[in-house]
């Protein structure tokens, strides 16, 4: 089988500060420390229990955005994953749900024969749970969202446990198939050690200039390593290179912007201990309606 993961390098949103908005009301996603998102983790481990369960299944990860985003794909690499695609290009840039879908859509087209397509659930800086659904719609897929696990995969189908309002149901969907997961899913897997020395020099084009100096590393040598090690070379492809619309990517395809990003910090300003004391509860019950907080 062949396994797509859909990843997204989000901005930590436990660390907002005043510079988090451009100037054009997009996220300034260079100000910001950048993480990989935890439920597309959760995803990823999923796709490397099947890979493990079915020899011969390889597992890549697909993630847009700028060239340091590559990183995220490393960080599969080092887990267990294959390969990697990184979408990367200007006309990219302030997508919504609706263009960023459309350009993962491209890519996986252009991948082909993708038997099984799995994201987390949603993304921590949109928190809309919308990408993956439109991913399956746009390639005219099945899909499965809100999934605990995947059980197994046998002739064709895809067994899936999956949380829903008031309990847990076992579903099964034929492939190929879109397969969202809960952050309750299993947690990913720690980086292997062998993993990270045989991929730690894996790079996309964009990311050598800035990399390499990082790494430390001549480019003549660096060069001759890349040459006798080719899975370190990470594909790296634009919006010409998926075939995609213009029209249809970045803020030019997206119907929605983010207004304003805010950190919020709930702070208790005042507080009262009570006992269990008759008259302690009538007053609180009377102060909550005094103040219409119930009633």
């Amino acid at each position: 089988m062949k396994i797509v993961v859909l990843a997204k390098q989000v901005p930590d949103t436990r660390n907002v500060g005043k510079d988090a908005m451009t100037a054009e009301g997009t996220v300034n996603r260079a100000a910001l420390p950048a993480i990989f998102n935890p439920e597309d983790l959760n995803a990823l481990e999923q796709a490397l229990r099947i890979k493990e369960q079915n020899p011969g299944t390889t597992v890549g990860l697909l993630t847009m955005g700028p060239p340091r985003a590559g990183e995220i794909i490393r960080e599969g690499l080092y887990r267990g994953a294959d390969t990697g695609w990184l979408l990367t290009d200007r006309l990219f840039a302030g997508a919504d749900t609706l263009a960023t879908s459309y350009a993962l859509a491209t890519a996986i087209k252009k991948i082909g024969d993708v038997d099984l397509v799995i994201g987390g659930r949603q993304a921590i800086d949109g928190d809309t749970a919308q990408v993956g659904p439109q991913v399956a719609q746009k390639l005219g897929l099945n899909q499965v969202t809100y999934a605990e696990e995947i059980l197994k995969i046998e002739k064709g189908k895809a067994t899936i446990r999956r949380m829903i309002d008031g309990g847990v149901e076992v579903v099964e969907a034929p492939l190929p198939l879109v397969v969202t997961v809960n952050g309750s899913a299993a947690e990913c897997r720690p980086a292997n050690a062998k993993l990270v020395m045989k991929y730690k020099y894996a790079a996309c084009p964009l990311e050598l200039a800035e990399l390499s100096g990082k790494w430390k590393v001549e480019s003549g040598k660096l060069e001759a390593m890349r040459n006798e090690r080719p899975y370190l070379n990470l594909t790296q492809w634009s919006v010409a290179d998926v075939d995609g619309d213009p029209q249809q990517c970045g803020m030019s395809g997206s119907p929605t912007k983010v207004k304003e990003v805010q950190s919020i910090a709930f702070q208790a300003k005042e507080s009262k201990t009570l006992t269990g004391a008759d008259a302690d509860i009538e007053g609180l019950i009377k102060e909550l309606l005094n103040d219409k907080i119930i009633g």
